[in-house]
């Protein structure tokens, strides 16, 4: 195990760079930039938009911009925002917070409702709450997260039972701490459950199919035979091998965090990572759209790593070798 994740890591090194140097060349093969937007400006000079070509570094050849930003990488430097004209790394710290929180509360939310549900439909299958469950998960594959959003807006919108956009209410300040956290948590259930409820479907559909599977195999009907208990027969036998495809699923959840919950964030007014990358694209900010791409790519290879140790620590057939 030990050497199978140094190997990991030690091959994340020249991966992290193809994708980063293929994405640096996207961008900047892309028609129009931050500065051509500047000389649109007739009370910006072009002496002034030289300077700052200079100061960001944009002044010599795409090959040695990316080089530099590169050894910058390496230093912990993301550079500086175009139109904040604030450090990337500080806006990343401020956002990046916010997905995460997130993500972590819809992945919990989803998978405590789904695997239960999963395993309650395979244990009913063809009957009649089974088929209630399935038509329920089949509307909720159907509709696009970003329709759940605009419908759940429109709700509180209506009742007001929950607040919307932003992270804190005016009484933040004066708040104790307890009561920060539960203000947080009220501006949080909005993208929360939007998220969840779009992914509740397709997780519970896995889960009851896999479920079905294992509840099929030979060893199940021998566990029958020697007379094991019912439940111990669905959760010692059936859970640990129907749930490892699940755990593979969890690995890329974890990756697709930014692009998962941007365009939710986006119409419901969290202000994370989603907010913050298209404010970076629609402006052109080079090195805010490059430290996106990087925590996604980061995020998509320890997401996979960690679903592989997973893996490996449930089910005693898989060794990584």
């Amino acid at each position: 195990m030990r050497k199978f994740i140094i190997r990991r890591l030690i091959q994340f090194i020249p991966l992290l760079i193809g994708m980063t140097f293929i994405s640096f060349l996207i961008i900047q093969l892309a028609p129009g930039d931050y500065f051509t937007q500047l000389k649109m400006n007739p009370e910006i000079s072009p002496e002034t938009i030289e300077n700052m070509k200079k100061n960001f570094g944009l002044d010599k050849p795409v090959i040695i911009q990316y080089f530099y930003w590169l050894r910058n990488i390496f230093t912990f430097n993301l550079g500086e925002s175009f139109s904040y004209h604030v450090p990337v790394s500080y806006l990343i710290k401020i956002r990046l917070k916010n997905t995460i929180s997130l993500s972590i509360f819809s992945i919990f939310l989803t998978w405590i409702i789904s695997i239960p549900f999963g395993i309650y439909g395979a244990v009913n299958d063809k009957k009649f709450h089974e088929k209630l469950l399935s038509f329920l998960a089949y509307i909720g594959i159907s509709l696009p997260s970003f329709f759940i959003a605009m419908l759940l807006i429109f709700f509180i919108s209506k009742t007001a039972v929950l607040p919307l956009g932003g992270t804190r209410s005016i009484f933040y300040e004066n708040a104790t701490y307890f009561e920060r956290f539960l203000d947080y948590m009220k501006h949080l259930l909005t993208p929360g459950l939007v998220l969840t409820i779009s992914g509740i479907g397709s997780l519970y559909r896995l889960m009851k199919n896999n479920f079905l599977e294992s509840l099929n195999s030979p060893y199940i009907f021998t566990a029958y035979a020697k007379g094991l208990p019912t439940w111990k027969i669905y959760f010692k036998h059936a859970l640990r091998n129907a749930i490892n495809p699940m755990i593979t699923i969890f690995g890329y959840e974890l990756s697709g965090i930014l692009s998962g919950a941007g365009l939710v964030e986006i119409i419901t007014g969290w202000p994370g990572m989603g907010r913050l990358i298209l404010e970076g694209v629609l402006s052109f900010d080079l090195y805010l759209v490059m430290a996106s791409l990087l925590i996604g790519g980061i995020l998509l290879i320890f997401g996979n790593l960690f679903a592989d140790i997973l893996l490996a620590l449930v089910d005693p057939r898989i060794r990584l070798r």
